[in-house]
């Protein structure tokens, strides 16, 4: 690992080569954790499964309208989800002091917090792959663009888990971080569920709208979280 003191953002004005190995380990170690732990797939699985099949008993009556709000569904059950990881994430860091070995270590924070959302995205975006064969199944949707559909969820999944590890540091130091953080999540994230929403509206044929238009919704936002968190992780750890 490099020897760039915490809360650095590297002088020269360049990304040093050795963050990339730092991103890799801080990624690799949270994704080693949770495969050993499993705990995506003992819990947060079930749970969107069950959250889908709770969607579908509720709109069973008419499965037209089923069909017609698979896009929202889906991402509401996907934001559930991401709470739940978010808050595994941070917890691996308040845990054990694992937070302080990092920064003895010298990982810039940057690193870290690329890494951890890193790790976060992995996870949501193989949830998110069992919950597309869920719906399509469950729900009986057909989807015309599996592009626009894979696009959707890579742009969407990179903002949620950019603006989930960015909050996730600024409450990984207070008590009652785990209803803390859905509280701030759920509302920061409201333009992804619009913006996923609409373009899987028009990947599922469900709507006459321009998914392409919506996904720069999602561009733009993933890129202002992943911004924000590259400048502000240093900060955040240092304060929590």
């Amino acid at each position: 690992m490099n020897g760039v003191r915490p809360g650095s953002l590297w002088p020269d004005g360049l990304w040093p080569a050795g963050l990339w190995t730092d991103i890799v380990l801080v990624a690799g170690k949270d994704l080693r954790i949770e495969w050993r732990s499993r705990v995506t797939f003992s819990q947060v699985v079930p749970f969107a499964g069950l959250v889908l099949v709770v969607f579908g008993f509720a709109l069973d009556a008419d499965r037209r309208t089923l069909q017609a709000a698979t896009g929202g569904l889906f991402w509401t059950a996907v934001l559930f989800v991401a709470v739940v990881a978010v808050q595994r994430s941070t917890a691996l860091e308040t845990s054990d002091g694992a937070r302080r070995a990092l920064l003895l270590a010298g990982v810039e924070p940057a690193a870290v917090f690329v890494g951890k959302a890193l790790a976060v995205a992995v996870q949501l975006l193989v949830v998110e792959a069992l919950m597309l064969v869920g719906v399509i199944v469950l729900y009986d949707a057909r989807v015309d663009s599996w592009g626009l559909t894979l696009v959707t969820c890579l742009a969407a999944t990179a903002g949620i888990a950019a603006a989930g590890s960015l909050l996730g540091a600024l409450v990984a130091g207070v008590r009652s971080r785990e209803t803390v953080l859905p509280i701030l999540l759920l509302p920061v994230l409201a333009p992804v569920l619009i913006g996923a929403t609409r373009a899987f509206d028009d990947a599922f044929g469900t709507a006459a709208v321009d998914g392409w238009t919506w996904l720069g919704l999602l561009a733009v936002f993933a890129v202002v979280n992943a911004v924000a968190g590259v400048l502000a992780y240093g900060a955040l750890l240092e304060e929590t």
